[in-house]
């Protein structure tokens, strides 16, 4: 079976929201955890991981994260992203695994069998240099997300795949083009910021440097597009509740009533 490590990359450092990993955000129990204990206990709920740990720049939050438990390794200041902390990291991990999972701090409500299906979509395929996971937007997704566009706001980040499910771009722009009222010829795919790599990809990606494409769109999985490295999608049904991420102090009620979601969905 192939050695599976889970890395949490987390920062305290964001502009729209620091010491972001460490906000707290009550449970449909009443119970508070912070945004780091509830991703932490999703990555936790996936099977067939030999190694979960946090990955972070931030004393404080390495601090608690052991006294919540967690394994921590240190990572440089100088990363410029997720997938540069997680490579940073595995140098550090017990044992070198065969698959590295980025399970993102701020996303703690990705299910467990998203996490599988990103894991097989890049053990099916050897010529793959990393997997992700992407949604069928919804026609109320679609909506949102023409109505941000037509108000200059970003808003989800949408991929489109090749017949082979590989990825052959990703764009904060709603891609492919759908027309205002018009029905998309194929569902428009929502990504989702959940990676499983093979450690040579890690390194390669460090060594390539940032792309131009990757600086202007924001994306840094763009850089693994550019240094010619393939990208295996996995398609899965949304799931009972809305994949929202902590990026602001206002997103925090949203978060929870997805926890009360997810609860009300999952078996007890």
């Amino acid at each position: 079976m192939a050695r599976i490590a889970l890395i949490i990359p987390a920062r305290f450092a964001s502009s729209r929201f620091p010491g972001k990993p460490l906000a707290p955000l009550a449970g449909p129990d009443g119970g508070v955890r912070t945004l780091l204990e509830w991703t932490w206990a999703a990555g936790g709920a996936v099977p067939g991981i030999a190694q979960c740990v946090v990955a972070t720049d931030d004393d404080r939050i390495a601090d608690h994260a052991r006294s919540a438990g967690m394994a921590v390794i240190m990572t440089p200041d100088t990363c410029l992203n997720g997938t540069e902390r997680c490579a940073a990291a595995v140098p550090a991990l017990a044992q070198m695994p065969d698959i590295v999972v980025n399970l993102q701090g701020d996303a703690p409500l990705i299910p467990a069998a998203m996490v599988t299906a990103v894991i097989e979509r890049l053990l099916a395929d050897p010529r793959l240099a990393l997997a992700t996971a992407a949604v069928p937007a919804s026609p109320a997704v679609l909506a949102h997300l023409q109505s941000d566009q037509a108000a200059g706001r970003v808003g989800g980040t949408t991929v489109v795949c090749d017949r082979r499910a590989q990825a052959l771009y990703f764009s904060k722009s709603i891609i492919p083009h759908v027309a205002p009222g018009s029905v998309p010829a194929q569902p428009v795919l929502l990504h989702v910021g959940l990676y499983a790599y093979r450690p040579a990809a890690l390194n390669a990606y460090v060594a390539a440097g940032p792309a131009a494409i990757e600086l202007q769109e924001g994306l840094e999985q763009l850089r693994f597009l550019d240094a010619g490295l393939r990208v295996g999608v996995a398609i899965c049904p949304p799931p009972g509740w809305d994949l929202v991420e902590l990026n602001n102090p206002t997103d925090t009620p949203l978060i929870e009533a997805q926890l009360a979601r997810r609860a009300a969905q999952e078996p007890a």
